[in-house]
């Protein structure tokens, strides 16, 4: 896992960093205080979705199709605000249910910043440092909430470290924790605000996703074109590079998108 973290994951550092931190303790406890409880945050693009998959990859057999990791969707399990109390109880009873088939289960949690708020918070009993719960042993678990939120604080910080002439690689994760969890708990639209699970520090690991940088979003699509078995060709990788749309808007640093679009960009310039 950390070798393909390195290989395959470009530019997101302090992400490799906790993921192995986090694998690391995971591995180690053979019997845990409470389960293991993660965050990924970050703009578009900048590869949540696809590190979280990795993970799930190296520690179930079957990776995302095993029987004991269990995505979730707000849009497709929880969309429709007038049935959030329905879906905290069936939320409940889901997890619930799973713990007690398999306790090293794995739930993920997608669009966090989609999530009706309050919702998340009918799980907090399964999260933190208690032997039982509901009459299940849940502390060999595994959570992880993926969200947009919290990728402005990270951008902005970013990109005031670009103008103060200083390396993006320089980023600690004690400069982004605090801002990352006020983003989360106050903002009224995102899943986590007003959080007991952000209140009561039930998050072991917050993972941070850096936004790319041009050089970043062409060691993607030579990726992107390696594993659609087509020749990497230096005029094809520059142009998709440049197709991407940039921020600021003057200096053009960092891309919108991050890596989202490489693959369906990849097609008109060949």
């Amino acid at each position: 896992l950390e070798c393909e973290l390195a290989v395959s994951v470009v530019g997101q550092p302090l992400a490799r960093q906790q993921v192995m931190r986090a694998v690391r303790q995971l591995l180690a406890e053979q019997n845990p205080v409470k389960p293991l409880v993660m965050s990924f945050h970050g703009s578009t693009g900048t590869g949540k979705t696809y590190v979280s998959s990795m993970l799930i990859r190296y520690l179930f057999q079957g990776g995302l199709r095993s029987p004991y990791v269990h995505q979730f969707s707000p849009i497709v399990h929880f969309p429709h605000a007038e049935h959030i109390e329905q879906y905290k109880e069936s939320l409940k009873h889901w997890i619930q249910g799973n713990l007690t088939r398999c306790g090293r289960s794995a739930f993920l949690f997608d669009e966090m910043d989609k999530m009706h708020p309050g919702l998340i918070d009918v799980i907090l009993p399964f999260l933190g440092p208690s032997w039982v719960v509901y009459g299940t042993n849940y502390r060999k678990a595994i959570f992880i909430f993926i969200s947009n939120a919290g990728g402005e604080q990270i951008n902005a910080m970013t990109l005031d470290l670009w103008r103060a002439r200083r390396d993006r690689e320089e980023i600690s994760l004690q400069d982004l924790e605090p801002a990352i969890s006020r983003a989360v708990f106050d903002n009224p639209h995102s899943g986590f605000w007003k959080s007991g699970i952000i209140n009561e520090s039930l998050i072991d690991f917050v993972v941070p996703f850096l936004p790319l940088k041009h050089h970043h979003v062409k060691q993607c699509v030579v990726s992107e074109l390696v594993q659609q078995g087509l020749e990497v060709r230096p005029g094809v990788v520059q142009e998709v590079a440049d197709s991407i749309p940039y921020f600021p808007e003057e200096e053009k640093i960092f891309s919108s998108t991050g890596c989202k679009t490489v693959a369906s960009r990849i097609s008109f310039f060949l």
